[in-house]
């Protein structure tokens, strides 16, 4: 049956190194690690007690590996999540918490200029710090962060990228997403053929339509979820095949909650919660269920800690794996939820381990938003023809309230679909203040951007509307050693190393230290602050020093 369970998104600071060797892996200094990640799916898959339809490959993953029941995005939709993951920070903390800010006509709102979120200048993307500890890091090929990839972010981001490209025995950093399980492929594959039967039995949550349009629609959820099992199972058997199965650190997990209305792009479980499985190379934990509440902007200091890099201060997040785990567990976890294209609200949540607050700062707005992008699903045709013909039964009908409670508490192992609100409930009165205050502290401690208001919020990172440009990198030479420096606090800087006459590639490594470079070569190099233009590059020949251009 369906699963809804627990959590949002942690307000913990992130502890400093703290190793705890007797009980953490055995791992290798630096450990492949793959990322498995479906798009838009709550935890309806056997390993998490769903047995509608078969996972083999997710099966196995989680009979060699842990199976963590209460991990949370911080928002219910992809590109604030993608900018927690690679972050680890939260989408309201660095201004990545619409969705979306770069704009894609028809769904960006009227009036509003697209734009790029800009982090602290102290922010890199978690690909950059793997690649300065020396892995190869791939993306392979969703990106969509709310800011555009610095240059100094991957090896490579494209369909072609793959472990494979990188040098023999170079550790890894890899992702593949699977699309095939986001929402738009329950309507666009609808007239494909099914990979379950086309009568299979299906659980429908309360909030849904129980009937034909309602099943279908569902159908071809599960149908989904077994292609994804099936192109998981082949990234599996890519790696046996060059022998890495066992010097890897494989993690799946899917980017928010499920694809379906009153899931994507809510704060209620069923948008928030997501499977997790994390597999060890030497059998650390096989089998394992752990209930710790975990975060995406636990993802970026877990990954460092596990191939032995200690996670920066200024992460909101905190490692639950490796050497630089923290020793304590997280007490709750927090979650946004702002623009959707061009439709306007703010919500936040926080959670314990069994209740859930959700404060509504627009209780005047409906709970349902009339997302254009959602309503091509015919499950949501459907639920919107039986608002209109006075067909919904009172749980269907909560989406539809014309307006909403200010203050929503939920006991979410009671209530897993949280369709009873008990705010009012006198006996929880104290848990009810308890998340109130924890809620006012998070946002507090994180500036929320949701309280400014989009137009003056861009104003004060784009003044004018107008992108700020990193400033290009100033080269200094001192013998053969050349050093790159750019000005632009936060700046990255990415270069390459060229023979006299050949092309700039696509590729940028990462400076971290000056370089001693042939004299018949030339350095090439592009500066790059996140959510800034990149700057001009710039060239400088040792050959001819006078050949110093900017282009």
């Amino acid at each position: 049956m369906l699963i809804a369970c627990l959590l949002a998104i942690a307000g913990c600071q992130p502890s400093g190194p703290d190793p705890r060797p007797s009980d953490q892996p055995d791992l290798p200094a630096r450990p492949n690690i793959l990322w498995l990640v479906a798009e838009d799916l709550s935890p309806i898959v056997p390993p998490f007690g769903d047995s509608t339809v078969a996972t083999p490959n997710l099966s196995r993953l989680a009979a060699e590996g842990i199976r963590y029941t209460h991990a949370f995005s911080p928002s219910g939709v992809c590109a604030p999540s993608r900018a927690a993951i690679a972050t680890g920070m939260y989408p309201n903390h660095i201004g990545a918490h619409h969705m979306r800010t770069g704009g894609r006509s028809p769904y960006h709102p009227p009036g509003i200029v697209p734009y790029e979120a800009v982090p602290p200048p102290e922010v890199k993307m978690h690909s950059q710090y793997l690649r300065e500890a020396g892995y190869y890091t791939t993306n392979n090929p969703k990106e969509d962060y709310n800011f555009r990839k610095p240059v100094t972010a991957w090896d490579e981001s494209s369909r072609q990228a793959h472990w494979r490209n990188r040098a023999t025995d170079q550790p890894f950093f890899a992702i593949f997403n699977f699309f095939v399980t986001h929402e738009s492929q329950v309507w666009t594959r609808a007239g494909d053929s099914l990979w379950v039967d086309e009568d299979l039995d299906v659980p429908v949550p309360p909030y849904l339509p129980d009937n034909e349009t309602g099943r279908r629609d569902i159908r071809q959820t599960y149908s989904n979820i077994v292609q994804m099992d099936r192109q998981v199972g082949e990234i599996l058997r890519q790696l046996e095949e060059d022998d890495l199965i066992d010097s890897t650190v494989i993690f799946w997990f899917t980017d928010h909650g499920g694809p379906l209305p009153r899931q994507k792009r809510m704060l209620y479980d069923s948008g928030i919660r997501v499977p997790l499985i994390i597999r060890f190379p030497d059998g650390w934990r096989a089998g394992e269920v752990d209930d710790q509440l975990v975060s995406f902007i636990d993802f970026k200091p877990t990954i460092l800690s596990l191939a032995g890099v200690a996670p920066p201060e200024h992460l909101d997040g905190r490692a639950f794996l490796g050497a630089y785990a923290a020793s304590t567990e997280r007490t709750y976890v927090h979650a946004a939820a702002d623009r959707f294209d061009a439709v306007y609200d703010m919500v936040r949540a926080v959670r314990d381990n069994r209740y859930k607050y959700i404060r509504n700062y627009r209780p005047e707005k409906p709970t349902y938003l009339p997302v254009s992008y959602r309503e091509q699903m015919p499950i949501m045709q459907e639920l919107l023809r039986m608002r209109n013909e006075d067909e919904l039964d009172d749980q269907q009908a909560l989406w539809f309230r014309p307006t909403k409670a200010a203050d929503e508490l939920y006991d979410t192992v009671a209530d897993p679909h949280e369709m009873d609100n008990l705010a009012t409930t006198p006996h929880l009165a104290t848990k009810l203040s308890e998340l109130r205050a924890e809620m006012d502290r998070w946002m507090t401690e994180i500036e929320d951007k949701g309280l400014i208001d989009e137009a003056e919020f861009i104003e004060s990172i784009w003044p004018g509307s107008v992108q700020p440009e990193t400033v290009a990198p100033v080269v200094t030479l001192e013998g053969q050693t050349v050093t790159l420096r750019s000005v632009t606090a936060g700046a990255s800087i990415g270069y390459q190393v060229l023979a006299s006459d050949a092309p700039v590639g696509e590729t940028w490594k990462v400076y971290t230290k000056p370089l001693a470079i042939p004299s018949s070569h030339r350095i090439v190099a592009v500066a790059h602050r996140i959510g800034y233009k990149p700057s001009a590059q710039v060239s400088y020949s040792l050959a001819d020093p006078t050949d110093h251009r900017n282009s």
